[in-house]
């Protein structure tokens, strides 16, 4: 029989708010917590929470038959923390069927591997520590924002573990 990986990708960036030239040095809120919420809550009940249950479901209909991998990013886990921790509840249970794994990623879902080798590098370490102190558990596999790749990229990935 074939073998179907199934790998989901769970990211949300953070919404900017509207920055004045006249909140420079006065004010060093940069995000838009309203619409981040919003956004995050709709998202939450239309997609994350049912797949999710779904996924579940069938993990244990198919009795471990059935596995999936997440690449979740370090921004969209303190949304979740933030605004929605049944999100994250719900990844956990799926987690603890034994037969879902949670890939490393860069923190922000960036670019890094394209700019900047100690961004990356730094990003990943961020991101590994963030899935090891939400989820208890220690990613094995990397993959790169947007599937980015490269020998140097494998490489880096190989030494970090």
């Amino acid at each position: 029989m074939v073998d179907v990986c199934f790998y989901f990708q769970v990211h949300q960036p953070n919404r900017l708010r509207n920055y004045s030239i006249f909140d420079i040095g006065k004010n060093h809120s940069y995000f838009n917590d309203e619409k981040n919420q919003k956004i995050l809550k709709k998202v939450a009940h239309k997609c994350y929470l049912p797949a999710n249950a779904i996924i579940l479901d069938l993990i244990n209909k198919h009795q471990g038959k059935f596995k999936v991998s997440y690449s979740i990013s370090g921004c969209i886990l303190e949304q979740f923390e933030q605004f929605m921790p049944e999100v994250i509840e719900s990844f956990s249970a799926l987690l603890n069927t034994g037969h879902v794994e949670l890939l490393d990623e860069t923190y922000y879902h960036s670019l890094a591997s394209v700019f900047d080798k100690e961004e990356f590098m730094e990003q990943i370490r961020l991101h590994n520590r963030k899935i090891k102190d939400v989820f208890r558990f220690e990613p094995r596999v990397f993959r790169n924002t947007e599937l980015v790749y490269s020998n140097e990229i494998a490489k880096i990935a190989e030494e970090m573990g």
